[in-house]
């Protein structure tokens, strides 16, 4: 059984099962995340959906690049967790499954190429009370920690 974060699902209200991956990107004691601006501000793990046919270790890099702007290497799974919400951009009540991993980020070859992404490295202790999810803050308390 995968833990549970944030809010019980509603009696009666239907729930579409999305898969993701995100990732911790530590570098000395600071976490590479990204700040989603639109509809938030809010900060997050990098990463996102797995896209149908689509390995999760392609869809780390692609959802990292994409929202970072960083490419990344040595990803290893260190969890997971589910999560229930509304996804505005895509009008979506959702059962979010989120597979965790930790990478080491290699190089930045540009911006965020996703819309109303921001990447920015923020100290690993503050990134674990700031994160916009309680899973993810769980995972960067126990990166903090060594998991």
């Amino acid at each position: 059984m995968i833990r549970r974060f944030g809010e019980t699902p509603q009696a009666g209200r239907k729930y579409t099962r999305r898969v993701g991956v995100y990732a911790l990107l530590p570098r000395g004691r600071h976490l590479l995340l990204t700040c989603q601006t639109e509809p938030g501000p809010d900060l997050q793990l990098p990463g996102g959906g797995i896209d149908p046919g689509e390995s999760p270790i392609t869809a780390l890099h692609r959802e990292v690049f994409e929202e970072t702007g960083w490419l990344i290497t040595s990803p290893r799974r260190v969890g997971a967790f589910r999560r229930f919400t509304y996804m505005p951009e895509y009008d979506l009540w959702a059962e979010k499954v989120c597979l965790i991993y930790r990478a080491r980020p290699v190089r930045r070859i540009g911006p965020p190429s996703e819309p109303f992404h921001e990447a920015l490295w923020l100290d690993s202790a503050d990134a674990a009370q700031m994160l916009g999810n309680s899973g993810d803050r769980h995972f960067a308390s126990g990166h903090l920690m060594g998991l």
